[in-house]
């Protein structure tokens, strides 16, 4: 077998495993696939300024997020379902992350219950979880999730607020996509067989509420949990000024991968406008499109504090399980720390708009 050494051979790997279907669930995007696509074109758009000649030895890649420090700016974003690229799913994250010292992200769509996925870090070492969280018809139910979480020691609630409905997945409705026989939703309190009635679009109207709102969640929430609440799925500077209004805990730039209004912003352009907007007042977060450690600086130089990655912990699993995903977050920290250390930065505080210049059609490079 060839040598796995990029994001992108992974990904070809766990294609090679998964079921086709299964496959274009992971990999899709919402229509027309634009704003997947220019997820990852957006990074094109920069080049990185490298100063020479400056002391690099002893570089540190590490970070402080969400009280804990890290081992690079990098976390593993709540995606859903992972039992279906491999049967250990969320569990070998948990394990992975915990082993390679970053943060992970539960999905609400877990195939295992918060409680079983923060003892599988814990088991391997320290690890931070935060839970991702929708607004419910059920309030009880989403009660029931919140207390839970709190419980199993997560330390922030990332609502997203981008999904009001699913975005048109043409690729879910040609394959009537239904989760596989055998997986069940706990934090849902959704069994396999609940859940083989109802395609995937059909199961998240039944128990999401497009009802949500600033003036009412937030508070709500705030009234039931002392964790952290962060705001997934902010694009524009308006919303970032509407979480510190309501007093939240942090931002995450997301468009949910692609996967729900297309034609909207790449992440990595939202990103200035939303880091402008925060005034260094509430942290800003990013996913969306990463697969290089030179992503990852060129995000941060931008004004992010932290980058989440999604597809490339699935394609991981789907490799090879907790080891593809330890796998898939070694390949991203040799990357950053070499791009940071060949740009001449000593430690992530150095990385700053400075670093980045942006491609001009004329062709000089502009300065930001």
């Amino acid at each position: 077998m060839a040598p796995v050494l990029c994001i992108d051979d992974i990904h070809q790997e766990a294609v090679k495993k998964l079921k086709k279907s299964y496959t274009e669930f992971f990999d899709s995007g919402s229509t027309d696939q634009v704003t997947l696509n220019e997820n990852r074109a957006a990074f094109a758009k920069y080049r990185i300024r490298p100063r020479v000649l400056k002391d690099v030895s002893g570089a540190d890649t590490s970070v402080s997020i969400l009280g804990r420090k890290i081992a690079f700016p990098l976390c593993v974003s709540p995606a859903g379902i992972q039992a279906m690229a491999h049967p250990d799913g969320e569990l070998a994250t948990s394990r992975a992350c915990a082993k390679r010292g970053v943060h992970m992200g539960i999905s609400s769509f877990s195939n295992y219950s918060v409680e079983d996925v923060t003892k599988a870090g814990r088991e391997v070492g320290p690890i931070t979880h935060v839970l991702q969280l929708y607004t419910m018809k059920d309030r009880a139910l989403q009660e029931r999730i919140i207390e839970r979480a709190e419980a199993a020691g997560c330390v922030a609630i990332f609502l997203t607020a981008d999904s009001p409905v699913l975005g048109v997945r043409y690729n879910e409705w040609r394959n009537d996509f239904r989760t596989p026989v055998g997986l069940d939703f706990p934090m849902l309190e959704k069994t396999t067989e609940m859940i083989q009635a109802q395609t995937h679009d059909d199961g998240f109207l039944a128990f999401n509420s497009d009802a949500h709102s600033w003036a009412y969640d937030i508070p709500w929430l705030r009234q039931r949990t002392k964790m952290q609440i962060w705001i997934k799925g902010v694009l524009a500077a308006e919303d970032v000024l509407l979480a510190r209004q309501y007093g939240c805990d942090g931002v995450i730039v997301s468009n949910h991968g692609g996967r729900q209004l297309d034609g909207i912003p790449a992440t990595l352009d939202a990103l200035p406008e939303c880091v402008k907007a925060a005034d260094g007042k509430i942290p800003i977060h990013i996913d969306g499109g990463f697969r290089t450690g030179a992503d990852i600086f060129k995000a941060i130089a931008l004004g992010a504090q932290c980058c989440w990655i999604g597809r490339p912990m699935i394609w991981g699993l789907g490799y090879d399980g907790q080891a593809g995903v330890e796998k898939t977050l070694d390949i991203l920290y040799e990357e950053f720390r070499r791009c940071m250390m060949l740009a001449g930065c000593k430690n992530v505080s150095e990385i700053t708009k400075a670093s980045l210049g942006i491609v001009r059609p004329d062709g000089p490079l502009a300065r930001l």
